[in-house]
């Protein structure tokens, strides 16, 4: 078994290249920059680079980028590619997801695998516990946290329970051909995290409360204003609103998820170093 693991300097995906290796499987790390010899070039945009990486290859970790996923399954397919278990996300799960940006671009990566030949894997977290190292400048300056929508709810999940999910599918093919909703254990709110950032860190935290619309200035060279709107109004939303937890990562890995509070733990030293 050789697995091709795109995007491999992500978080997820660096935790699960880790994991494989520690299994004893052959794990061909993959990037569209690669920054040492034993990660191959696999630029998800650049359908040219796609034979090579998927040479020899059975299973594959990908990333959601639409443009070019057709191809890429295509190539997957004459590579004799067996399973591919793609990081989508639960946004595609809105009653919507065309009229979002995020969620139409992981929707139409799903399926561009559905209409493949190779099985397929959708793996769909919710909001990832890492988005709050945006904060981090902030938090590491004295400075408050600016945040237009602090009472607003989601799933942070640990993407070491991500890439344990994804071990889980890629190794036991009982699990694989279906999608996985997965979030973390509990339904917290922005202010909730930050009071356990305060808590981990022993520093003292405070919240800007801001309008959407000095959000969008505050945060224009980060995210695209075609993104910017849907995810307001998302978190509009969840406002004052818990959301649906699952338990899909101890079905999946055997143990509970990771609660914020031991993301945070594992990441201190980003917001105090």
């Amino acid at each position: 078994m050789t697995v091709l693991v795109t995007g491999s300097r992500g978080a997820v995906a660096r935790n699960l290249v880790a994991l494989l290796r520690d299994r004893g499987l052959e794990v061909r790390p993959a990037s569209s920059t690669p920054g040492d010899p034993q990660t191959v070039k696999c630029d998800l945009t650049d359908p040219t680079t796609f034979p090579s990486a998927l040479k020899g290859v059975t299973s594959v970790f990908l990333y959601a980028e639409p443009a070019c996923a057709d191809a890429f399954a295509e190539e997957a397919a004459r590579a004799g590619v067996e399973h591919i278990v793609l990081l989508s996300s639960s946004a595609v799960l809105i009653p919507d997801p065309e009229s979002s940006p995020l969620a139409k671009s992981h929707l139409e990566a799903e399926k561009a695998l559905e209409a493949s030949p190779v099985r397929a894997t959708s793996l769909r977290p919710g909001s990832f516990a890492g988005n709050t190292l945006g904060w981090a400048w902030s938090i590491k300056s004295g400075q408050p946290v600016g945040l237009p929508y602090p009472g607003s709810h989601n799933d942070p999940i640990h993407e070491a329970d991500v890439a344990e999910a994804a071990l889980a599918v890629l190794t036991d093919p009982a699990l694989g051909g279906r999608p996985y909703t997965l979030t973390g254990p509990q339904s917290l709110t922005f202010a909730q995290q930050i009071d356990i950032l305060a808590e981990v860190t022993g520093r003292d935290i405070t919240v800007k409360q801001l309008s959407r619309q000095e959000w969008k200035v505050e945060m224009a060279e980060y995210i695209p204003a075609s993104y910017a709107d849907p995810l307001l109004d998302w978190w509009q939303s969840n406002d004052g609103r818990p959301v649906e937890i699952t338990q899909t990562v101890h079905e999946l890995t055997g143990h509970p998820a990771r609660t914020f509070a031991d993301w945070a733990r594992d990441h201190a030293a980003d917001f105090t170093g």
